[in-house]
């Protein structure tokens, strides 16, 4: 519901700014979030039956094709873990690997949230578009992980 009317100049100026700042934002608390916070074997984190040990994602999404091309938030943070490439096969980076795609996860599902924000000051018509962008931007980062996460824990287990 919309509280706050504001020309529309300023409006559409407020809409690009708040974006970034909310994803960022989203990234840099997630990035204080400790790794043993970040189980990859809870409910939330795990490959559930349905997901088909992330099969799934490629059969209805192809993402074996496109999920390169995605950019890597960790190369642009401090102390950030890249994800693009595997530096090591080593058991224990592969351990990182799979925190780190939790805590990308989680950084995504948490710059959807914001959409509704936007209902404090555009139309009602403009948070549905809003929802529909913080879906496109996040959606395919979040399944880029859980398409990975299972291969990663496949990879640990041969490791292993």
């Amino acid at each position: 519901m919309q509280v706050i009317f504001l020309p529309t100049e300023i409006t559409i100026l407020i809409c690009f700014l708040i974006w970034p700042v909310m994803q960022v934002s989203s990234a840099l608390f997630c990035l204080k979030i400790k790794d043993t916070s970040l189980n990859y074997e809870s409910f939330f984190y795990r490959s559930h039956t349905w997901e088909d040990n992330g099969r799934i994602y490629k059969k209805l999404f192809r993402v074996n094709l496109w999920k390169n091309h995605l950019p890597d938030g960790g190369a642009f943070m401090k102390n950030g873990f890249r994800k693009k490439n595997l530096e090591s096969f080593s058991v224990n980076n592969l351990e990182k690997f799979l925190v780190e795609s939790c805590r990308a996860e989680l950084t995504h599902w948490l710059g959807v949230i914001p959409f509704w924000i936007f209902g404090l000051f555009t139309p009602p018509r403009v948070v549905f578009y809003m929802f529909i962008y913080a879906l496109f931007m996040n959606m395919p980062c979040i399944i880029a992980q859980r398409y990975n996460r299972p291969r990663i824990k496949r990879l640990i287990s041969i490791r292993k």
